[in-house]
């Protein structure tokens, strides 16, 4: 009688006995989407971001919502601690200590609940004490960016001498303590993993790279001589609606190079930027590498993705606080047991989606309460996508994409911007104005204004477009 009993329950008890899966997560700043060569053209060298891709699945249409002030990365990465959309962020930061990290609701504090060993290392950046967060701290940066210096700011002017020496640890920033920060991730991880908990783990590791003060080793700039780099094709001396949209000279980013945009400053920035991004990539290799010898490599999900996006000279802009695709789209790639291999998704997804996934994976329970969706039915090829992505930036920016179409609007100066993003990926035909503009400027209107009330929006467009919310039939709020 025992025997037979024992094989009923062997499965069971295998069943309870296998692992839980590790997590990593790997959380870079202000890097664009198109500064992976897997997902871009650009003409940039990431040979282990581009590994990861090949090993797992690239997500192509992956969105930041957006902010409630300059610091994108405050709103983008309060998302994603909390689970919450934008606006419903904004309304939680003020609570953080009080409500989510007092009652363990943080994302690694959810990971904690679930038997996970949780662990931090570099930016921060959200209103509540990591310390109460995360389990193990390794090293944290408590500002938002490396201390910078005026000699970072309105430059190169061409003809003249550059007071910036991006490879110099003298201008400190991200040589700050005697080791560039994101090498010091790179250490922190292979000190993690050595250390031999059998415990299932929760690895946080925010880079700052590639956010200025773009530095990095001479060897990775000498790799992008001003003749590799090439002008985006959207290139503008000045933005036409820099001011409507908050962009002008008081916003921070914007004045790292001299206005009006010069050809030679944008290939100076952008190759600063480029050179960061690989050397960002040389330390993921590392990680990579250290994780591949271990014994934990078999049964660990890799995640890998940045806060939001960076202009970089598109558009005429420099910084993040716009809803151009290189600004809100960023990169997002997974691999780990059973994603598939070398797949590439174009399903609308918010970064921020991680989250879910995650704890997913993690035998965590996901609620109500959180707004973001599993990215799992993606690479399992089940359930149904997004229709559309939007996007906010303070009460000056709206956008919304789908299926191909965008919409951006500027309510304080009554301007939307209309593109085809198939026929025009770089953003430079307006098609606001035409017949052809106008039909998709309604069709979209209509679905920005569910996105608002999803995401308890508080802007009213219907004064600044009332022919759009004519159409719609309603008010948009």
């Amino acid at each position: 009688m025992l025997r037979p009993l024992l094989i009923l329950l062997f499965p069971l008890l295998a069943v309870a006995a296998e692992p839980k899966p590790n997590i990593l997560f790997l959380f870079a700043d202000d890097m664009t989407w198109k500064s992976v060569r897997a997902l871009g053209k650009e003409d940039i060298d990431t040979p282990n971001l581009d590994r990861l891709a090949a090993r797992g699945t690239a997500f192509s249409q992956a969105y930041n919502p957006g902010g409630w002030h300059g610091a994108i990365c405050v709103a983008s990465r309060t998302m994603l601690m909390t689970g919450k959309q934008l606006w419903r962020a904004r309304a939680a930061e003020k609570r953080l200590n009080e409500e989510f990290v007092a009652r363990q609701l943080l994302w690694p504090q959810r990971m904690a609940g679930a038997g996970y060993r949780t662990c931090f290392s570099g930016k921060w950046h959200v209103q509540a004490d990591h310390a109460k967060v995360f389990a193990e701290i390794r090293h944290y940066r408590p500002g938002g960016m490396p201390q910078d210096g005026k000699n970072a700011y309105f430059r190169p002017v061409e003809g003249q001498p550059d007071p910036w020496d991006a490879a110099d640890p003298k201008e400190g920033g991200f040589w700050e303590g005697g080791k560039h920060w994101s090498e010091v991730i790179a250490d922190d991880f292979k000190a993690f993993l050595a250390d031999g908990d059998p415990r299932p783990w929760f690895m946080y590791l925010a880079f700052n790279a590639p956010h200025d003060p773009r530095q990095a080793p001479r060897e990775f700039l000498d790799r992008y001589p001003l003749s590799r780099i090439k002008v985006p094709a959207n290139f503008l001396p000045l933005y036409p609606h820099r001011q409507a949209m908050g962009a002008a000279k008081g916003l921070r980013d914007e004045n790292l190079a001299p206005f009006p945009r010069t050809t030679f400053a944008v290939q100076t920035h952008r190759r600063e930027y480029y050179a960061i991004v690989s050397h960002l990539d040389a330390q993921i290799g590392k990680i990579l590498d250290a994780l591949e010898k271990s014994p934990a490599a078999a049964n660990t999900y890799i995640f890998f993705t940045a806060d939001h996006g960076l202009a970089c000279g598109e558009h005429g802009l420099l910084g993040k606080q716009n809803l151009y695709d290189a600004s809100v789209r960023v990169p997002l790639l997974v691999a780990g047991p059973g994603v598939p291999a070398g797949k590439k998704s174009g399903a609308p997804v918010y970064l921020q989606d991680a989250m879910p996934t995650v704890l997913k994976l993690a035998g965590a329970e996901v609620g109500e309460d959180i707004d973001f969706q599993d990215l799992r039915p993606h690479w399992e090829g089940t359930g149904k996508p997004r229709e559309a992505v939007g996007g906010a930036y303070m009460d000056l920016q709206r956008m919304i994409e789908r299926d191909g179409k965008k919409l951006i609007l500027y309510p304080k100066a009554k301007v939307a911007r209309v593109f085809d993003l198939r026929a025009d990926p770089d953003e430079m035909r307006d098609l606001a104005g035409t017949p052809a503009g106008a039909a998709i400027a309604a069709d979209l209107f209509r679905r920005l204004v569910v996105i608002q009330k999803e995401s308890d929006d508080p802007l009213d467009l219907s004064a600044s477009f009332p022919e759009l919310a004519a159409g719609n039939g309603e008010k948009s709020r």
